[in-house]
């Protein structure tokens, strides 16, 4: 199982909304990382048919873009922004999206419920109206209807909003065991998400795509770049305007800073082994400064 893209363009009139992109992403959780606005959320729609791509195309599992039906039938998607019937209970708008899905068999559609409930803790209220739940339990609902005719691409926008931690830690977990044999694609801009779920990642900007591939290979884009500094909270307020802070902690009077700079910042700056979001940012803060 593969998605390929192949120059894939969407223009809006004449803003240039995904520029060119061309990748190959292969079985496993694979993430998506990039600002709001970055071109995350065009790219999902073109591969769930929901827009047209300008130019270049693209093949999931073989089959392109321009044959709708057949991609529809490999894909499930979950975009940020969702809703339910309210009116339903959980059970009863699971299974009619089963039916939507094409998911054949009472006795099917009961077990492929039964499962995907509790693996997103919604068990206990198989029986509650929707409108009955809280964000994050429509959330949850939302990731179980994505998955209910077991996609071989499944497309999740902002997936971990309205979770708490440990929802957080569970959803990562129900990924991993989905993306066997399969392709899930997390689209975030939450590095820590895609830093727990993900051995690759695409980072996009500005429609473009300025990295592809390990994550250990995007946190070597800050190698020699990351610098840790202890100063007074006054200098501290100079600093961030002069450099981009990954972050700072008080220590007493004092802050502990974290931050990016192409050169040693200060005499007494120490330098630090790069994480996968001084990489990232690396490449986005502030319009991408240190490609």
């Amino acid at each position: 199982m593969e998605v390929r893209l192949n120059q894939l363009t969407k223009r809006y009139g004449n803003k240039l909304a995904l520029a060119g992109v061309t990748l190959t992403w292969e079985e496993g959780v694979q993430g998506l990382l990039g600002p709001n606005g970055a071109g995350k959320t065009t790219l999902m729609r073109l591969l769930a048919t929901l827009l047209t791509p300008t130019e270049g195309s693209a093949e999931i599992g073989g089959v392109s873009l321009t044959d709708k039906g057949r991609i529809r039938e490999l894909i499930g998607y979950l975009p940020q922004d969702f809703s339910f019937y309210p009116g339903m209970t959980v059970g009863e708008a699971m299974d009619y999206l089963a039916l939507l899905s094409g998911v054949g068999g009472k006795a099917e559609r009961r077990r492929r419920i039964e499962t995907l409930l509790e693996e997103v803790n919604l068990s206990a209220h198989r029986k509650t109206k929707v409108r009955a739940l809280s964000g994050g339990m429509k959330r949850r609902l939302g990731i179980a209807q994505a998955m209910i005719h077991e996609p071989k691409l499944l497309i999740v926008d902002e997936p971990t909003a309205g979770l708490d931690p440990e929802e957080r830690v569970r959803f990562r977990q129900l990924l991993a065991r989905f993306a066997e044999g399969r392709i899930v694609l997390l689209s975030t801009h939450v590095v820590e998400d895609v830093e727990s779920s993900c051995r690759r990642v695409t980072v996009l900007q500005n429609g473009q795509m300025p990295f592809t591939g390990e994550i250990g290979d995007l946190a070597e884009k800050a190698r020699g770049r990351v610098w840790l500094a202890e100063m007074d909270r006054a200098e501290w307020a100079k600093a961030d305007g002069r450099y981009p802070i990954v972050s700072a902690v008080a220590a007493g009077s004092a802050m502990k800073v974290r931050l990016l700079s192409e050169e040693r910042p200060f005499a007494d700056a120490q330098a630090a082994e790069p994480t996968m979001e001084d990489g990232y940012l690396c490449l986005v803060g502030k319009g991408g400064y240190l490609r």
